[in-house]
Order: C-alpha cells, then structure tokens, then sequence
C-alpha cells in the first residue's frame, strides 16, 4: 500500500497504535482472550460481522459491550427470545397524530445502531433471525416498501450457546454465511480464572476510556482495503476455500470422506479481507500466506459441514481445516 499520501500515513499509524490502546483498556475489564479479541477487533476493522461461540458465563455480552465503548460506536443489545418478532429488531409504523391529521410514521428498532449485539441469536425463531439478513447484507431496513439506511459503520455481533439444543433454533448456512468470523471462546487456564475472580469481587476497576468513533473506524475499514494482496496469495487463499468442497473436479479424498458441504467463495473473499485487516495492525503494508492461515479457522469453521460419518469417528470441522493447511499447497505451480 502506498503510504506517500499524508492522510493514509497518518490513518495507519492512528490504527497500529489504536490497536494497542484497545488492548490496553480491555484489559481492565477483560483477562485472557487474547486470540478471541485479536480475531474480533480484524473483523471490525475489516468491517465484517462475527459470531461468537461460547459457554455461558464467558464474558461474550461484556466483551461486545467494552469494545462498543471503547471505539465510542452507538451500542444495541437485543435478547434473542422465542416471542422475538422482526418488527422487534428492525422497527415498525405506528400512527401518529400530527397537524394535518393522521400518518404513519417508521419508528427504528434496535438495529439502528453502529454495533448490534444479537444476545443468544439462536434462540429466536428462523423468521426473526431472517430480520437480520437484509440489515446485514446491504445496510438498511425495508419497512412499507420503504429502506431506511443503518448508520455507518455497521456491525452485528451475534453469540451462541453451543452446549444447549433444547429450546434453540440453529442458524441456516445461509445466514452463517454472511458472518465474516465464528469466534469461539473458551474456558480460561486456571491462573487466568484465578485473576477473574479477585478482579470481579473487589473494587470496580476504572472505566474504560473511548479512543475512537464511528467516523475513525469508517476511515481504518476504507484503509484495509486498500492494503495490496499479490495474486498468487488471493489465489492461495481461493485454493483453501475451495479445497473444502467435496465431490468436486480435485476433491481431496478425506474431504469426500468426511463433509458434507463446503465453503462458497464469500469464504475466500473473507480471508483476503480479514488478512489485510491482520496485515495492518501487526504492522505490515501487505498480505502474506501466514496472515491467511492464520484466519482459517474463524473463516471456515461455520462454512464447512461435517457429515455423519465425520461425527462416528470423532472428526470435527476443526480437524477438517487442520488437514486443509497441512493439505494445500502455499505455492502456485
């Protein structure tokens, strides 16, 4: 990426040391996570959506929650219920009275927010969770055959519950597909426990500082697309996705085996994108392989579907992409 331009030097260095400063004053609310908050800040700045999969009692809400702060974005919180209705999260027409007499009026819902956070977002029937699908795709709302533009930028951070079936209604690949990331937290080391519960029942720690805003993060997403990507790396990166598919032209012989459906090309897109995002805040102008690996993981581990076969023997999606790195080639022939 060419920097000589005085605006995009200044927005670069703004985002490295911004970087810094997000871990910094996360770190007095948050312990642990690193690589969780390392891949949900890339797809901020990448300007992608993510879903974060976790156990309950794993900071998922208070994380969203302090990021929202920190980048001082306009924060919703939605709690995904059963009785959810779309017109609860997108907003609806009501009639009001004026001097002229009576009109419709569009009243905005939740969504109308710069982060939306969808609490539990499988435990709402596919209709409602369909709401979504329009604001996150094209950055509006149709009410009364009218759109209604979201406020930029535009985030929806979704979190699961991964452990409980009863009473939940599994997203559609459809709209798996249009998260960027599928984030999962885990249980933290001891030590780390051991820091969240002397932290949690002593004094309230100092609140978190803003150190950017909605106009600053519309300008970092613009400069990672900027950042330059040689072919053969997008290529790589096309490669990997593409190498998930089974019953194919050059399907490997254990994709076959082992999964149902594989990655579209939105997967592909998401990695480059998601790489140059990654690129910027480790201090590099350009995409390398390693960034790309580095991202397999959250890209494709709600892309690809495992099959039956798969779960008798133990064989994970996690362990499908493992193979899918050691498997690919980085090099173009």
């Amino acid at each position: 990426m060419k920097t000589s331009n005085a605006t995009e030097a200044k927005t670069l260095k703004q985002l490295i040391d911004g970087y810094a400063k997000i871990r910094t004053e996360l770190a007095k609310t948050i312990v642990g996570q690193d690589k969780v908050i390392e891949q949900l800040l890339i797809s901020l700045f990448a300007g992608g959506h993510c879903l974060i999969t976790g156990a309950p009692g794993l900071a998922k809400t208070l994380l969203v929650k302090t990021i929202s702060q920190i980048l001082a974005l306009e924060f919703s919180r939605v709690q995904f219920t059963p009785d959810l209705m779309p017109a609860d999260i997108t907003g609806t027409e009501v009639l009001t009275e004026t001097g002229k007499g009576r009109k419709l009026s569009f009243v905005p819902g939740p969504v109308f927010a710069n982060m939306v956070l969808a609490d539990e977002i499988n435990r709402t029937p596919p209709k409602t969770q369909a709401a979504l699908l329009e604001a996150m795709q094209e950055h509006q709302v149709t009410a009364a055959g009218k759109r209604h533009p979201l406020p930029e930028p535009f985030f929806v951070l979704a979190t699961q519950n991964p452990i409980e079936m009863e009473g939940t209604y599994p997203l559609p690949e459809a709209q798996l597909d249009r998260f960027m990331f599928n984030v999962v937290i885990d249980y933290l080391p001891e030590d780390e426990e051991v820091a969240v519960v002397q932290q949690t029942t002593a004094e309230p720690n100092a609140p978190v500082k803003p150190i950017f805003n909605a106009k600053t993060m519309t300008k970092f997403i613009g400069l990672v697309r900027k950042v330059p990507v040689a072919e053969d790396v997008s290529r790589y990166a096309v490669r990997l996705a593409a190498a998930s598919r089974p019953l194919q032209e050059e399907s490997i012989e254990y994709v076959d085996k082992w999964v149902n459906w594989g990655a579209g090309l939105r997967a592909a897109q998401n990695l480059v994108l998601g790489a140059k995002a990654r690129a910027l805040i480790t201090g590099n102008t350009h995409v390398t392989v390693e960034d790309i690996q580095a991202l397999a993981h959250p890209v494709l581990r709600h892309r690809i579907l495992v099959n039956y076969r798969a779960e008798a023997e133990g064989i994970t999606t996690e362990k499908v992409i493992e193979h899918l790195l050691e498997t690919v080639s980085t090099t173009i022939n």
